[in-house]
C-alpha cells in the first residue's frame, strides 16, 4: 500500500515547467512594455509642465515689469518705452524717484532673437553687464504696440498698451511627436503712461 501511495505523488513533468516559463517569459514582457509607455509619458509630461513653467515665470516677471514702465515720480518728463520693435522692448521707469531712469534696474530691455540656441530670449539690465539669458527653450517672443484707442503704433510716445505673446518649447524632442510646444500671451497696460 505505501508503493501505491509514492507513485501517485507526482511533479510537474517537463513540458508543464517549459509552459509556465514561457508563459511567465510573455506576461514579464507585457509588463516591462506597459513601463517603457508609461515612463515616456510621465517623461514627456514633465517636459511639458517644465516649459510651462518657463513660459509662465517669463511672462509674470516681463508683466510685472512692464507694468512700471513711465513710473516717473518727479514728473521729470521721460517716456517710459525706449527702443521696440517687434522682439526687443526697452522700458524705462525712476524707481528711486531721482528724476532719472539711469540707475540700477531703471532701463530694462528684452530681446529676443532667432537662434538655434536654448536660451534666444535675454534681458538686459543697466547694471553695467551686457545681455544676459532670461528663459530657456523660448521658441519665440513677440512684442506689439498700441495706443490710446487700440490701434497699432511704434511711436514710444503714442504707446499705452503692449501685447507679449512667449511660445516655449520641451527640452528634449520625442521620437515620435517631436517637440511640445506651449505659447501664452498678455495684454499689459502700463498705468505710469501718460494718457
Amino acid at each position: 500500500m505505501s508503493y501505491a501511495r509514492k507513485n501517485n505523488k507526482q511533479g510537474f513533468t517537463l513540458i508543464e515547467i517549459v509552459i509556465g516559463l514561457a508563459i511567465s517569459l510573455i506576461l514579464m514582457g507585457v509588463a516591462v512594455s506597459i513601463f517603457n509607455v508609461q515612463r515616456k509619458s510621465y517623461s514627456l509630461q514633465e517636459q511639458v509642465t517644465e516649459m510651462q513653467q518657463n513660459v509662465r515665470a517669463a511672462m509674470d516677471m516681463m508683466v510685472r515689469e512692464i507694468r512700471m514702465a513711465g513710473y516717473d515720480p518727479t514728473e521729470s518728463g521721460f517716456v517710459g518705452i525706449g527702443t521696440n520693435t517687434t522682439t526687443l522692448l526697452q522700458i524705462l521707469a525712476d524707481l528711486d524717484g531721482n528724476g532719472t531712469s539711469t540707475d540700477t534696474n531703471e532701463d530694462i530691455t528684452y530681446r529676443y532673437y532667432d537662434a538655434s540656441d536654448a536660451t534666444p530670449l535675454e534681458i538686459k539690465r543697466n547694471t553695467g553687464g551686457g545681455f544676459q539669458p532670461f528663459a530657456e527653450n523660448i521658441d519665440g517672443c513677440n512684442f506689439l504696440y498700441y495706443d490710446g484707442n487700440g490701434i497699432a503704433t511704434t511711436t514710444a510716445s503714442s504707446i499705452r498698451q503692449i501685447r507679449i505673446t512667449v511660445t516655449g518649447r520641451t527640452d528634449k524632442s520625442d521620437p515620435n511627436f517631436g517637440y511640445s510646444y506651449g505659447t501664452l500671451t498678455s495684454l499689459v497696460t502700463p498705468e505710469n503712461l501718460s494718457y
